[in-house]
């Protein structure tokens, strides 16, 4: 991977105009499921807030980018204690860099789990690297790249923890999801050992649904026992 996250080299990648607002661009390649990411971080002294983006593509300085092509990561840079430009740049230097590791490690761990959710769920599992997914998380995603297993309705997507880079680099995990359970198992913990604890859990889930909808159905029975003639309904 090129070193790009060194303060000097980030601050002349401005992508627009200084002044009530300024985004800067850092690259982060080459990854293993995707050719490269730009994280943006773009700061609006009316909002007061630096807030950080995670796109496709390697961008750079005058590339438009529209909302649809960025995933809001809420790891944003935190330079209220630099004392001076110089101090703010090694802030800004030593932030950007906890990110872009964090995203360096979560891509790779990603790319370890797609052979063993393929042996648990069949060969069919694809890269999706939408902004948007079909998936409820737990988490917020930290950067737009899934794997998906459509014939189980399952994804599989590294998230983080909202907080501020100043507190270093954020805690990532990997989700687990399905349309009504969804589970987030630390990075470093083996892939065929969370898919075998979430597929328990997903049983679990489908079983305690199954004895809510018997017990709803009961329930609604007995009303109707209650209103089955005349009479009956004048208890009310």
């Amino acid at each position: 991977m090129r070193d790009e996250g060194h303060s000097d080299e980030l601050l002349r990648r401005a992508l627009i105009d200084e002044g009530d607002a300024a985004a800067v661009a850092l690259r982060v390649e080459p990854l293993a499921l995707c050719d490269a990411l730009t994280v943006i971080f773009h700061g609006r002294r009316d909002l007061g807030t630096i807030q950080t983006y995670v796109a496709h593509g390697g961008l750079g300085a005058g590339t438009a980018v529209g909302a649809s092509d960025l995933l809001r990561v809420p790891c944003d840079l935190d330079l209220a204690d630099a004392q001076d430009r110089d101090e703010a740049e090694e802030l800004y230097a030593a932030q950007a860099k906890a990110l872009r590791d964090a995203i360096v490690a979560a891509d790779t761990v990603l790319a370890v789990w797609r052979e063993p959710l393929e042996e648990a769920v069949g060969p069919k599992v694809t890269i999706d690297r939408s902004i948007e997914i079909d998936a409820r998380l737990p988490a917020y995603r930290l950067m737009p790249v899934a794997l998906v297993a459509p014939e189980r309705q399952i994804t599989v997507t590294p998230v983080c923890n909202a907080r501020t880079l100043a507190e270093g680099r954020p805690p990532v995990g990997i989700a687990l999801a399905q349309p009504d359970v969804s589970w987030v198992y630390p990075l470093p913990e083996d892939p065929g050992h969370c898919l075998e604890d979430f597929f328990e859990r997903a049983a679990q889930h489908a079983h305690e649904t199954a004895e809510w909808l018997e017990h709803q159905e009961a329930s609604v029975n007995r009303f109707l026992e209650l209103n089955a003639d005349e009479e009956r309904r004048d208890l009310l």
